[in-house]
């Protein structure tokens, strides 16, 4: 069970990297064919992000492609909504729970797949602070309830709506992590349901992945790039629905 931890790990790394997500959307579906239980499964993912979105967010500010202001924003409110996550795991069962994740993932294909993406830089551009807020602390509510960091439903709406580069999306959604990630692990401890000893695992062998995946990230074109993230999100989507409408 050690060495599938850390090659999820650093498997999941690589994805958190490259894609600017937390890693849960990969991660929870692994640990679940692993025999996990979705809420243990939940732990696990969280304890993980905490690791990849911190060093991949210092891996991206170096690289310029994360603007910390618009961060902050997102992040704060992230960190609001996931300190309700040990309440809403206690209030909905896991079947419930890998619904919301499987709708969570429909939406982020269509919106990502019906958004126009190029590679002008929309750094300098401002956004509504408030706006930004209430976003994070919707997303971190929910995200932390189905152990994804919030990418997933963060990077459309910025891609979507709030009209960012789709990298420098990704990015901003990988910063924001680190907040809702470390929100979801302090709720989660506080209430006795985490597992160190997987979640370091796997969180430091994550650690080796999200550095090559962040290089390769840089060297993709924009529009390749945006084919990539289709393409994950539908193999997420489809394996989880393996999982909870045909497996058992």
């Amino acid at each position: 069970m050690i060495l599938e931890l850390l090659l999820f790990g650093a498997l999941t790394g690589f994805i958190s990297g490259f894609f600017g997500v937390g890693g849960g959307m990969v991660l929870v579906p692994l640990l679940l064919y692993a025999s996990f239980d979705m809420k243990q499964a939940v732990a696990i993912s969280i304890m993980q992000m905490v690791f990849s979105s911190i060093f991949g967010s210092f891996l991206n500010f170096k690289n310029k492609l994360l603007q910390i202001k618009d961060g902050l924003l997102v992040g704060i409110g992230g960190f609001l909504g996931g300190l309700q996550s040990s309440f809403i795991l206690k209030t909905l069962s896991s079947q419930t729970l890998q619904y919301l994740f499987i709708a969570v993932v429909i939406f982020a294909i269509y919106k990502v797949g019906f958004t126009k993406v190029s590679e002008e830089a929309t750094l300098h551009k401002k956004h509504n602070p408030f706006m930004l807020f209430i976003v994070g602390l919707i997303i971190g509510m929910i995200a932390m309830s189905i152990g994804v960091g919030g990418s997933i439903m963060l990077t459309p709406i910025l891609v979507g709506f709030l009209y960012y580069n789709i990298k420098e999306a990704t990015s901003l959604a990988l910063f924001f992590i680190i907040f809702s990630s470390m929100a979801g692990f302090i709720s989660l401890s506080l209430s006795g349901q985490m597992l160190f000893y997987e979640g370091t695992l796997v969180g430091l062998a994550s650690l080796i992945g999200v550095f090559f995946g962040i290089k390769a990230k840089a060297i993709t074109h924009i529009q390749s790039y945006k084919k990539y993230t289709l393409l994950m999100y539908s193999m997420i989507l489809l394996s989880m629905l393996y999982k909870t409408f045909v497996s058992h």
